[in-house]
């Protein structure tokens, strides 16, 4: 038997899997534990721990320990770059150097971090490239076994921005990869940080802010990104100013991931001073730069995707990393390139690498032969009744147990089709950035006021940002102009115009959605309760947003509970526990 714990660390959204003779068994990333901050790069200890735990395993247990990371990988690039640019890059140097050795050691500390004897740790150890593990964790999580396009692209790894492979059975061929500083990623978060939004991870928020603006910049974002005629892209790099060193994993006072800027004063010349968060509004300028910035990306990503179709002659795709996150993008990537059949697990982001690399380590080191194919999110801890009855008696909230399913549908989709802003959590939790059922706050799409009053009461954000709507899979065709298989969120797409004015909470600016296809067979609790929503009031969508307030999404019933206490949200179904506040408009 291969037992095979898949780690990241030392990059952001440090996380854990576990993976059993070929089959994932449990997935979760550091920031849902410990200290709970968001996409820690710090070694996931808590994660190892519950992992292991959950699992019904030991460290002695565990055959391999698979990394999603290579030192040696891209060393040539590496040094080509050191010796061209040797000011700029003493600091990655360091860095680089200082990374392996705090990778070394958390390998060493493994027992120690398990509570075990080193002498019960005999795990062989495997370094998966970054890229490499984030298509090993699409195309092994994939339904697709003939000829498939890989594509990998974000910020950087192993030195390495993009790569495109060729999968077939059980193997990944590496056609190509762009090296450092090119990278779509490091382009897209400069015009972030410009925008004003500089905090780590932030990029969707562009994304959303995009369609408030025009593509006024569109003739200098393609001086900032140039698209190779006979290759991929390259940046203008007189106005970037990437990987100059310095700590990637170093944390602020508020355990906030320090970001160096990634823009030059050049880019000042020609779009004027960066906003700063602190002091200035967000004016048209900022949404004019998003909508360009968003446009140019669309334009490399499908550029990249044609090219990559002559390489791998086929209409099957699997893509990951974080710039796959990008749902606009993916749905232009349906219309305008020979890919559509596309997979994406849930967790396209770095956590995800953590997947990869174990499933790359199953197949190529173990040479099992058994594909494992990832249908729904449920990979994270769960906790049982007598856990959920313990918080909710402690609460001190006027609470209401249902013993039968049926009863606790009823009761709650009727909550929610009076307006009342409901805490949905169930079972285990989701694996990867979106809340797709478990852990969610649902509301009443059709309800004018509903997106206002979530970010204002309780998500407390930016109020351009707008809402998912979850739609039953079988009803996709009646509400939205493009059909998509998006289970895990991966899409945005436009409404059919008669849906857009009658769905104000979902329906963004421009008409889209990020859109969740919900099938039964994937949730069924959550499709029953969709369903009885539907009947109650002709609408087979939810408002489906992630159960948190400014945090990683809530992992225990204890933060389920403290979220609800000091938000204006009006109810919370913990398993069949309705919890409920003052003035709750019930049916």
């Amino acid at each position: 038997m291969s037992v095979i714990l898949g780690l990241n660390a030392f990059h952001s959204d440090a996380s854990v899997c576990i993976v059993i003779d070929g089959e994932l068994k449990f997935a979760v990333a550091e920031e849902r534990l410990g200290n709970r901050d968001k996409h820690t790069p710090a070694v996931p200890e808590n994660a190892i721990r519950a992992a292991l735990k959950e699992c019904g395993l030991k460290l002695s247990d565990v055959t391999h320990v698979a990394t999603a990371r290579s030192p040696k990988s891209n060393f040539s690039q590496k040094v080509k770059y050191s010796l061209s640019n040797p000011k700029r890059s003493m600091g990655a140097a360091w860095e680089f150097v200082s990374r392996n050795r705090r990778s070394a050691d958390i390998i060493d500390r493994l027992p120690e971090i398990c509570r075990e004897s080193p002498d019960s740790a005999k795990y062989e150890v495997v370094n998966v490239e970054h890229h490499l593990a984030h298509i090993a964790s699409s195309y092994y999580c994939s339904p697709f076994e003939t000829l498939t396009a890989g594509l990998s692209y974000d910020g950087s790894g192993d030195f390495v921005s993009m790569m495109a492979a060729r999968c077939e059975g059980t193997k990944i061929e590496t056609l190509d990869r762009v090296a450092l500083p090119d990278s779509l990623g490091f382009f897209y978060t400069a015009l972030c940080q410009f925008i004003g939004f500089d905090e780590f991870g932030e990029e969707y928020k562009v994304m959303g802010l995009a369609p408030y603006g025009d593509d006024k910049y569109g003739d200098i974002m393609k001086d900032l990104l140039r698209l190779e005629p006979d290759g991929w892209f390259s940046l203008n790099r007189k106005y970037f100013g990437m990987h100059e060193g310095g700590r990637s994993d170093k944390l602020d006072g508020r355990g906030h991931l320090v970001m160096g800027r990634m823009f030059t004063k050049e880019l000042e010349k020609i779009l004027g001073s960066p906003r700063d968060r602190n002091t200035s509004d967000i004016t048209q300028r900022e949404m004019d730069i998003a909508r360009s910035c968003q446009v140019r990306f669309e334009e490399a990503a499908v550029h990249c995707l044609l090219r990559l179709h002559k390489l791998v002659p086929t209409n099957q795709l699997v893509m990951a990393g974080g710039c796959a996150l990008n749902g606009v993008a993916n749905a232009r990537i349906l219309r305008e390139t020979p890919f559509d059949a596309v997979y994406q697990q849930c967790a396209s982001s770095d956590d995800g690498t953590c997947i990869g690399a174990a499933l790359w380590c199953y197949h190529n080191v173990v040479n099992g032969a058994k594909r494992f194919h990832m249908k729904h999110a449920f990979w994270g801890p769960s906790h049982d009744d007598q856990e959920i009855r313990e918080a909710v008696e402690a609460s001190g909230f006027t609470a209401k147990y249902f013993e039968n399913d049926e009863e606790l549908i009823d009761e709650v989709a009727s909550l929610i089709a009076n307006n009342n802003v409901l805490g949905w959590y169930q079972g285990r939790s989701e694996w990867g950035p979106r809340a797709l059922g478990n852990r969610s706050i649902l509301a009443n799409p059709a309800h004018p006021d509903m997106k206002d009053i979530i970010n204002r009461k309780i998500k407390r954000r930016e109020s351009f940002r707008p809402f998912a709507p979850t739609v039953l899979k079988e009803r996709m065709g009646d509400y939205f102009e493009q059909i998509v298989e998006s289970p895990f969120m991966m899409h945005v797409v436009k409404f059919k115009p008669e849906w857009r004015e009658k769905l104000p909470a979902v329906a963004h600016v421009d008409g889209t959605g990020r859109v969740q296809s919900l099938a039964e067979e994937n949730n069924p609790k959550y499709y029953r309760l969709l369903k009885k929503f539907e009947e109650l009031t002709g609408v087979g969508i939810f408002l489906n947003t992630s159960f948190n307030e400014n945090e990683p999404i809530v992992e225990t019933p204890e933060q389920g509970l403290d979220c609800f206490k000091r938000t204006d949200m009006d109810v919370i179904c913990l398993g069949n526990w309705v919890v409920f506040k003052d003035a709750v408009t019930r049916k």
